[in-house]
C-alpha cells in the first residue's frame, strides 16, 4: 500500500527506496520515543531525508506510522520463526516461541508499552485493521505450532494462547515469574483436554 494516494504505480524504485528510510526512520523513532513521540520532525532526523520529503511520501502520520508498526510486528513474528525452526520436536518449538516471546518484551520493556499504546491509539480512532493485521500474525504463527500437536482446535488454542501471552506480558512487569512456572500455565492452557 502506498502512502501517495493515487501514486503506487508511479513510484519508481528510488522513490519506493525512500519511502522504506522514512518507515524505517519512523521504526526507530517509535522504539525510542514511543508513539507520542513519533512526529514528522523526529523521523526527519532519525533518516536521511527531510521534514518536506516525510510530508511527499506520507501526507498522513498515521498510515507512516502503521507502516512502521507493521514493520515491527513482521520483524518479530520473523525472529519467533526462527527459534521455531531451530527446533525439531514440535512441543519443544512451541515452547521455545513462547519463551522468545515473552523475553522479548522482559528484554524491551519499552516495545510492550509501544504495542499497547498503538493498539490503544488505533481502537480510538476506530481504526482496528492494523491491530487485527498484527494479532492475525501472531496466531497463524501459533496456530502452525500446536497443529502438529494434535491439540483440539489449533486456532482457538492459539487466540487463546495469544490472550495469555499478553496478559503474561503485562504480569511480568508487576510480578516477573521465572519462564519455568509460565510453562505450566501453558502447559495446561494448550493441553487440557489433549486427545
Amino acid at each position: 500500500m502506498s502512502a501517495v494516494p493515487g501514486r503506487s504505480a508511479e513510484l519508481s524504485p528510488n522513490q519506493l527506496q525512500k519511502q522504506e528510510q522514512i518507515v524505517e526512520a519512523a521504526r526507530v523513532v517509535l522504539a525510542r520515543d514511543g508513539l507520542a513521540g513519533c512526529t514528522v520532525r523526529a523521523i526527519a532526523e532519525a533518516g536521511p531525508l527531510t521534514k518536506s520529503a516525510v510530508h511527499y511520501y506520507f501526507a498522513d502520520i498515521d498510515v507512516l506510522i502503521d507502516r512502521a508498526m507493521a514493520a515491527h510486528i513482521n520483524t518479530f513474528a520473523a525472529g519467533l520463526r526462527a527459534v521455531a525452526e531451530a527446533h525439531d520436536e514440535p512441543r519443544e518449538r512451541l515452547f521455545a516461541v513462547t519463551e522468545s516471546y515473552l523475553a522479548e518484551f522482559a528484554e524491551r520493556p519499552k516495545s510492550a508499552f509501544l504495542w499497547f499504546e498503538y493498539w490503544i491509539a488505533a481502537g480510538r480512532a476506530q481504526h482496528p485493521q492494523a491491530i487485527d493485521a498484527m494479532l492475525t500474525s501472531i496466531t497463524e504463527l501459533l496456530t502452525e505450532l500446536l497443529s502438529p500437536l494434535k491439540v483440539d482446535d489449533p486456532r482457538a488454542r492459539a487466540r487463546a494462547l495469544l490472550s495469555y501471552l499478553l496478559g503474561a506480558v503485562v504480569q511480568q512487569r508487576v510480578r516477573p515469574r521465572p519462564f519455568e512456572s509460565l510453562r505450566a500455565d501453558v502447559e495446561a492452557l494448550c493441553f487440557a483436554n489433549y486427545r
